[in-house]
C-alpha cells in the first residue's frame, strides 16, 4: 500500500521526546547514514504500537537505501520511505495513534508522522531539532486525536543529526524546497535487541 503520510507535515506540523526515563533494557536501533551513525533508544512502555511498527519496517529492510527528504533547521529532519529520486517504497497499513502517552517533542525526541487523519502513520518518522511543544496534543482534546506520537528518542549521534540539519537544500523529493541538495542517504537501520541494549552506554 503506498502511502505519503505527508499531508499534515506540508502544514508544519509533523509529529512528540520522551519525558520520562527509558528502562534500562529498552531496545534501541542504530541508524548509519552517510554523514555518521545516530543510535535511537525506543520506549515500548510508552508507545507500544508505534515501537512495535518501527521494529517491523526496520527488520524488514524497508528504511534501508532511503533518505532523509526533509530537512527544516529549528524544527525536525525526516525519513521514511522515499529514495534519493523521490520514490516511495509501499508501506503496511496504518496504525492508530499513541500521542497521549505523556512524551513531548523535545529536542531529540524521535516521533512518527501522519496525514491529518489522526490513524494514518505507517512507515513515516521525523527527529525534533528543538523543542516543538506545538507538535504536542491539543490540551483538552480527546486522547490520541491530536499531536504526533514520539515513541523515542536519540541518545548518541546527536551531532550527526546536527550535521544534517545543517546541508543545503533544493534537491528531490516531497519536499523539494527541504530536501538536502546531495542525498543524505540511510545506508542501514540495525535493530539492537533490549538485551543488547541495556549494555550499551546512552
Amino acid at each position: 500500500m503506498k502511502r505519503t503520510g505527508l499531508s499534515i507535515l506540508a502544514a508544519g506540523l509533523l509529529f512528540a521526546c520522551p519525558a520520562a526515563a527509558q528502562t534500562a533494557a529498552a531496545p534501541a536501533a542504530r541508524i548509519e547514514t552517510s554523514l555518521g551513525n545516530i543510535t535511537i533508544t525506543l520506549d515500548p512502555a510508552h508507545a507500544p504500537a508505534t515501537v512495535a511498527n518501527f521494529l517491523r519496517y526496520a527488520r524488514e529492510g524497508h528504511f534501508d537505501g532511503t533518505v532523509v527528504y526533509r530537512v527544516v533547521p529549528g524544527f525536525v529532519l525526516q525519513a521514511g520511505s522515499f529514495d534519493a529520486q523521490g520514490n516511495q517504497k509501499a508501506a503496511h497499513e496504518p496504525i492508530a495513534l499513541e500521542s497521549a502517552n505523556g512524551l513531548a517533542n523535545l529536542r531529540g525526541a524521535v516521533a512518527m508522522a501522519r496525514e491529518s487523519d489522526p490513524a494514518s502513520g505507517a512507515a513515516e518518522f521525523f527527529i525534533d531539532l528543538a523543542d516543538n511543544p506545538a507538535l504536542d496534543p491539543e490540551p483538552g482534546a480527546p486522547p490520541n486525536t491530536t499531536g504526533y506520537a514520539v515513541f523515542g528518542k536519540v541518545t548518541d549521534g546527536m551531532d550527526v543529526v546536527d550535521k544534517i540539519a545543517a546541508v543545503p537544500t533544493g534537491g528531490k523529493g516531497p519536499f523539494p524546497d527541504a530536501a538536502p541538495v546531495t542525498p543524505v542517504v540511510i545506508k542501514k537501520v540495525t535493530v539492537i535487541e533490549a538485551a543488547t541494549a541495556a549494555k550499551q552506554p546512552n
